[in-house]
């Protein structure tokens, strides 16, 4: 019998809608958070037992850490046209990004320290298991052993262990020797970005995993440390959420104001990628469109190639929000009381940290597992406190970024007198409409050559 042949009276819903609405992972995440809170508040010791799902999946996330961080700097290095060309739009970018994401870090450094989420928790340390996770960094007694720390054994040693900084190390060395060996480079670097695409359908399938990560790990929580641990953890995905709001309004569009132009209609211009990405928690899907727009409102194709690709690596304001709110969350929830010197130099790590995570899905959960591998002051087992709930904080990390990065490559191309201002204003006021070109829809040249591609259609 058809759908239309169903007995008088008798109200269906289409199953169509809620099997879109179940595909969600955020949905599938909410799910999971609930079910867990429900068993580890109705049966403590069972949720107690259900926390080998979290570990499991904190282990895969940390199986893809490096090789991912690699592929990600080693291809954006070898891909670039001519290296001293772009010396100058280079150098300025990433001064650019080292302000802004200073600021972002800073800015989350005080309001989690004045809100102080974690406060009241009392987790014990030794009821955490290490399973799965990155380990504990090694002591360093001084600056000098924290450097030396991050020059790996060998070459391959570094994508082998559990530190982070070696693996950026040789990432950054081997993506500038590709760029300088020719051909021979050539060929190597359409290995990795062949790779690097497996790699990434890799933590998508991973990513598919967070419910049951979700639900074990909350189930854990609740039913080792009683449901008031609820109010403490949305509290800091909600402390989160508005300090993600206030960077991007305030700080952003003060940015945008110093340049002649203003945030509102820019975030009306690119509303169809901000859905994209709310939607996907990732920034990369939108590159070539958010390319091709910021060429549309004026900006120079040199500057546009250059700046954005790199801020997808380098600038991730969203991510450094969360990564000191996260980690002086960890440390409250410890009862670990950090000193200013202390999270400065968590902070000094982290700029560091946040430059390898990728606009992937997960990717600041990463950096954050990165940073607590890193520095010795919170045990990075602590994360299981925060996998149940690190989905909700995804779609904010991911939307500032998008939005900082667009408008750093304003700013650079500003600063370069390569902006077209009276271009950008009217673009903004809606005079100009965008329509996707084969010319601009393209991204900026890379090492390996693609197929011609049929113009990108417009969304909405």
């Amino acid at each position: 019998m058809s759908r239309n042949d169903a007995a008088p009276g008798t109200v269906t819903t289409p199953p169509s809608r809620i099997r879109r609405l179940l595909s969600h992972l955020y949905i599938q995440c909410l799910i999971g958070v609930i079910a867990g809170a429900a068993v580890g508040w109705l049966w403590p010791s069972v949720g107690a037992d259900l926390k080998p799902l979290g570990d499991g999946f904190i282990a895969l996330v940390k199986m893809m850490i490096a090789p991912i961080i690699f592929c990600t700097v080693v291809h954006g290095i070898a891909s670039m046209d001519n290296l001293r060309a772009v010396g100058r739009v280079s150098l300025k970018a990433l001064i650019y990004f080292e302000i802004l994401t200073t600021i972002a870090m800073v800015i989350g450094l005080v309001v989690v320290n004045v809100v102080k989420p974690g406060s009241g928790l009392h987790v014990d340390v030794s009821s955490l298991s290490t399973n799965g996770l990155p380990s504990a960094a090694t002591e360093h007694e001084g600056f000098a052993d924290f450097v030396l720390a991050m020059v790996p054994t060998t070459l391959v040693s570094a994508l082998t262990g559990n530190e982070i900084l070696p693996v950026l190390l040789v990432s950054v060395l081997f993506g500038f020797g590709l760029h300088a060996s020719g051909e021979a480079g050539l060929s190597i670097a359409r290995g990795v970005e062949k790779f690097s695409t497996v790699l990434f359908t890799l933590i998508r399938w991973i990513m598919r995993l967070a419910p049951i990560g979700a639900f074990g790990s909350m189930a854990f929580t609740i039913g080792n440390y009683g449901l008031d641990t609820l109010r403490h953890l949305f509290l800091l995905v909600g402390s989160f959420w508005l300090t993600a709001l206030f960077f991007v309004l305030v700080v952003l569009g003060t940015v945008m104001r110093l340049n002649g132009l203003r945030l509102l209609p820019f975030l009306r211009y690119i509303k169809e990628e901000l859905l994209i990405v709310l939607g996907t928690s990732s920034t990369e899907p939108v590159l070539p469109r958010m390319m091709a727009k910021l060429q549309h409102v004026g900006a120079s194709k040199p500057v546009v190639g250059i700046t954005l690709p790199a801020g997808y690596s380098f600038n991730l304001d969203g991510t450094a929000i969360y990564l000191t709110m996260g980690s002086v969350f960890l440390a409250q929830a410890l009862g670990i009381d950090l000193s200013l010197t202390q999270q400065l130099s968590m902070l000094a790590v982290m700029l560091l940290t946040s430059k390898g995570a990728a606009g992937v899905t997960g990717s600041g959960f990463i950096a954050l597992a990165a940073t607590l591998s890193a520095v010795p002051h919170v045990p990075a087992a602590a994360l299981a406190l925060i996998v149940g709930i690190d989905r909700f904080m995804s779609e904010a990390r991911a939307l500032t970024s998008l939005v900082g990065n667009s408008v750093a490559t304003l700013a650079v191309a500003r600063w370069e007198g390569q902006l077209d201002e009276a271009r950008a204003k009217a673009v903004l006021r809606g005079e100009i409409p965008y329509v996707p070109t084969p010319e601009v829809s393209e991204p900026a040249p890379k090492a390996v050559p693609e197929p011609a591609r049929e113009p990108v259609p417009a969304i909405g």
